[in-house]
């Protein structure tokens, strides 16, 4: 019961953050593409990158709290997928393929430094 409230707990901070935040970044933009989104989605994949790395240093409660709940509330691969359905549909296609491409390389990219720099920092 402990560990689904933990997860429960960090949705409850990340789903509305992820609404405020996209809206914040979003409004900046007079673009058709979903900065909002991506924005939320590279600092998600960040922050579990980091979790991962530091997966032997952290006591799993917080993996659960900060990966599980807060980042898996933050990100979001159903709004990710409906603005590229729409972009394309409204034939925005190479914003949609950018949307497709970029989400992918910095995804995996932020991911990979968050690990890198757990690891620095716990080795």
């Amino acid at each position: 019961m402990t560990r689904l409230l933990l997860v429960i707990a960090g949705g409850l901070v990340g789903a509305p953050l992820r609404y405020v935040a996209d809206r914040a970044v979003q409004s900046r933009h007079d673009s058709l593409f979903p900065w909002g989104t991506f924005s939320v989605n590279i600092v998600g994949s960040l922050i579990l990158g980091f979790l991962a790395g530091a997966s032997s240093a952290l006591p799993h409660g917080v993996q659960l709290l900060v990966g599980t709940g807060f980042c898996g509330a933050l990100t979001t691969y159903s709004t990710f997928s409906y603005e590229t359905i729409r972009l394309y549909e409204d034939r925005a296609r190479f914003l949609a393929v950018a949307n497709v491409t970029a989400s992918i390389v910095a995804g995996l990219g932020s991911v990979f430094l968050g690990v890198a720099v757990s690891q620095a920092i716990w080795g």
